[in-house]
């Protein structure tokens, strides 16, 4: 009988995975001839691109073999060399040989195959795994001492995006400065002889305005390559992309004695004249920050403001003078990525006046506090009144689920059903499986905590007279009672209080993840 296998391919970049380069077909013929030898049958292949092998165990990809490879039929994987498995960086990702050695899976490689359920498949997997990871070590020191060689040697390491503004470098010509640095002397020049604003400036020159700064400040226009940065080599350094894609490494501070600075270019630009820019660079910045504090306090609920349709924070906007808070979906970058949120810019202070007006008068109206803490004590009713629910037979039936549904996989596996049925079928297990883990998950909720109308009365009332108060002592209030308010425009959609009161426009009741809330209708009028 054919033994069934998953195929396993693994590329680091996605350079590797492109069509002119051989990676991928290699391993491909590679795993072909292993199954071929050991009578495999390869009934999925799972091909992850731009994933190192230090991070594998973060992909999507990954974690699904993981799950696979419990099915009974799955006898193996296959792959070319271990290091397409995993290239350890740390000993959490050794997890992935104990899944393989719990569910039984051998792992064919083309010079034999490793048992990790045995102690000497163990001793060779764990050494395999070892090995691939050091390996992987050493080319990277490798690959960075080369590159800081040609750094001290006046060469360029690295891409033309890592290359200075207005700086070119090629093995034929080196450095060389290109017509773009006639825009930074035109910059220079403006800096040092006018108080224009720098987002002027970058304008007219055709400069990104965030660039235009760090631009300035780069030792290049006095001829000198300065490298007084380097990336973090350590495991906390690495930042992970998306679904263990390929990410980078932060930049760390170099030690004074490690900072490479090399003459590369004549000067483009004067000693003084380069120092006097940095003073007023200086000066700029300094004065930026008082006036940034001085603004500061001109809003009242900066923190405390959120989102009623996206559930993001209200950004402050401090480019005007009038003052506006955003969702954050409508920040530049989200914009980019045409995420926009359907919230609009609202003037800040008309929407604190709102603001202060729900929390000052509604919330000290009777009708609404009787309203409000009578729906609470009356859903803490229903929920202490609610029959005890039978977990151990709920539980019964998740084991019967689950077994049904190893046996759809099984039956995929073997050939007797499509892909397009296994899903169908997996997917109302899986609603059946849900409900069933909601069932047991409410049966332990705790309790909802009961609460009078008295009680409810002296925790709205520190908000008595709250219009009147200043900036820090109305900051104080909404951080004692952690305050979150939910804006839709200039519409106030929700408040909530100390984890416990939920009040929002559209009545219903709701439970969310801190504890038991209630959501409340809203704000009854006053005297009612």
């Amino acid at each position: 009988m054919t033994k069934k296998a998953i195929e396993l391919i693994r590329v680091s970049t996605e350079g590797q995975a492109a069509d002119d380069r051989g990676g991928i077909p290699a391993q491909r013929a590679a795993n072909l001839r292993t199954a071929a030898t050991n009578g495999l049958e390869i009934v999925r292949t799972f091909q992850i691109e731009d994933v190192s092998g230090a991070k594998i165990l973060a992909c999507p990809e990954m974690q699904e073999l993981l799950r696979l490879i419990e099915a009974p039929e799955i006898c193996g994987v296959v792959t070319r060399e271990f290091s397409r498995l995993m290239r350890p960086e740390d000993l959490s990702d050794f997890a992935i040989l104990q899944r393989f050695a719990e569910t039984k899976t051998l792992l064919y490689l083309p010079d034999g195959v490793v048992d990790l359920g045995n102690k000497s498949g163990r001793l060779f997997g764990i050494l395999r795994a070892a090995m691939a990871g050091h390996e992987r070590e050493e080319i990277r020191e490798r690959m960075n001492s080369g590159k800081e060689a040609i750094r001290r040697a006046g060469r360029h390491a690295g891409g033309d995006n890592l290359l200075p503004y207005g700086v070119a470098w090629d093995k034929k010509q080196g450095w060389r400065f290109t017509p773009e640095s006639e825009k930074v002397k035109e910059a220079f020049r403006q800096v040092l002889t006018t108080v224009r604003p720098y987002s002027e400036i970058a304008a007219e020159l055709g400069i990104p305005r965030t660039n235009l700064r760090c631009v300035l400040q780069n030792p290049i226009w006095l001829g000198f390559r300065v490298y007084d940065s380097k990336r973090d080599l350590s495991t906390a350094g690495y930042i992970a992309g998306e679904n263990g894609r390929q990410g980078y490494r932060r930049k760390v501070a170099r030690d004074e004695a490690d900072v490479v600075r090399v003459k590369v270019l004549p000067e483009l630009i004067s000693e003084a004249d380069f120092q006097r820019v940095q003073e007023i660079l200086a000066d700029r910045a300094a004065r930026e920050r008082i006036i940034r504090n001085q603004h500061a306090p001109r809003y009242q609920f900066n923190g405390y403001l959120a989102c009623a349709i996206c559930g993001n924070p209200l950004y402050t906007q401090t480019n005007s003078k009038a003052g506006y808070y955003i969702c954050k979906l409508n920040n530049t970058r989200a914009r980019k990525r045409g995420q926009l949120c359907a919230n609009p810019y609202v003037l800040s202070r008309k929407l604190e006046t709102k603001v202060n007006g729900v929390l000052a008068d509604r919330l000290q109206d009777r009708a609404t506090i009787r309203h409000i803490a009578e729906m609470y004590l009356s859903d803490a009713q229903e929920a202490a009144g609610v029959a005890p629910v039978n977990t151990e037979a709920a539980k019964t039936l998740i084991t019967s689920l689950e077994a049904k549904r190893s046996r759809i996989l099984d039956a995929y596996f073997d050939g007797s059903i499509s892909k397009a049925e296994r899903d169908k079928r997996l997917a109302s297990t899986d609603v059946e499986l849900s409900a069933c883990n909601g069932v047991i998950e409410r049966a332990i909720q705790k309790p909802m905590p009961a609460i009078t109308a008295k009680q409810l009365a002296e925790l709205l009332g520190v908000f008595a007279g709250f219009q009147f108060l200043a900036r820090e002592q109305k900051r104080s209030i909404m951080a004692a009672t952690r305050a979150r308010i939910f804006t839709s425009g200039y519409l106030i959609e929700r408040v909530e209080l100390s984890s416990l009161i939920s009040i929002e426009k559209k009545g219903k009741k709701t439970n969310n993840a801190i504890g038991s809330s209630y959501v409340d209708s809203p704000f009854p009028e006053a005297g009612a």
